[in-house]
């Protein structure tokens, strides 16, 4: 297969933001923002770091050459949505990388495009924020991706690593991409849920050890939960998280906390609401995160985000 030159991306947050501005910067007419005619206009001025934007844009209604590679970067209760308005922009070869949270949007992608065009993925170490049409970040973090399994490179795999060297993209492609991404999915329940429910930026999980004591008692009970389905997540893999934890800038917020901020609908569903739908199944016992769950809903409802 040729290497990806055509890349759609829906999503134009403070992730999406973040690595559309490396794939602009490496070559800006092969990359294609998909948004409706309200959010085009808003975003037709971007600064991403200070630095002016112009992408190029696409209604979802607009046809369009099918892309090599199609990044998700929107919110998990978007995802419906953005499939739908990404159908132009998918074709027979194309690759889709859903760098949503939780573990779930990779089956939702793989059920309406098929599974030989979906790579598991993830985002992590990124320390976006959003203000308005300026977005700013200290720290792109990498992203991790590649098929369930990985002793082998595969040519889709080997496609989208290509680019992400071109592109000045950190990446990682781990052998077991299961394992890794219940690990990104432990970190969000724990430090996206406590900063939500505390108001806290980073700086407060460095500085605070019983703010950190919350967070990794709720990314305990998703390490339980992976065992009990022989996922091999331990109490190490929490420890990992903590070097990353303490090179984030002290003022970035989590993408949760930014939407409390901001009165939206948060991701809560997939975080402790996915936790506590497994817990009860597995009857593996998740106190910390129906405390969250309850806590982030009645903040939802304050917000009229409900």
């Amino acid at each position: 297969m040729p290497p990806i030159q055509r890349i759609a991306l829906i999503g134009l947050g403070a992730l999406g933001s973040a690595y559309a501005s490396r794939l602009y910067d490496w070559k800006a007419d092969a990359l294609t923002i998909v948004a409706d005619p309200r959010r085009s206009q808003r975003y037709r001025e971007v600064w991403i770091n200070d630095k002016p934007y112009a992408f190029r844009f696409a209604a979802p209604d607009e046809s369009a050459t099918p892309a090599d590679l199609v990044l998700i970067a929107v919110k998990h209760h978007h995802l419906p949505q953005a499939l739908e308005d990404i159908r132009h922009h998918v074709g027979e070869h194309t690759i889709i990388l859903s760098l949503l949270n939780g573990i779930t949007s990779e089956e939702m992608v793989a059920a309406r495009y098929g599974w030989e065009r979906v790579l598991y993925s993830y985002a992590v170490g990124i320390d976006a924020l959003r203000e308005e049409n300026r977005f700013y970040f200290t720290h792109i973090g990498k992203v991790v991706f590649g098929e369930a399994r990985n002793l082998v490179e595969s040519e889709r795999v080997a496609r989208v690593r290509a680019l992400f060297e071109q592109a000045d993209i950190p990446y990682q492609v781990p052998a077991d991409m299961i394992q890794s991404m219940w690990w990104k999915f432990m970190i969000n329940v724990g430090v996206n849920q406590t900063s939500a429910v505390l108001r806290a930026p980073y700086g407060v999980f460095q500085t605070v050890p019983e703010v950190r004591k919350v967070m990794e008692a709720a990314m305990g009970e998703v390490v339980a939960l992976a065992q009990a389905m022989k996922i091999g997540l331990t109490e190490a893999d929490i420890e990992r998280f903590r070097d990353i934890l303490f090179s984030l800038n002290p003022q970035g917020k989590t993408s949760m906390l930014q939407d409390i901020e901001a009165g939206r609908k948060t991701e809560v569903e997939i975080l402790a609401g996915q936790v506590l739908r497994l817990g009860q199944r597995l009857g593996v016992p998740t106190p910390i995160n129906r405390t969250f769950y309850d806590l982030i809903c009645a903040i939802e409802a304050i917000n009229g985000a409900r």
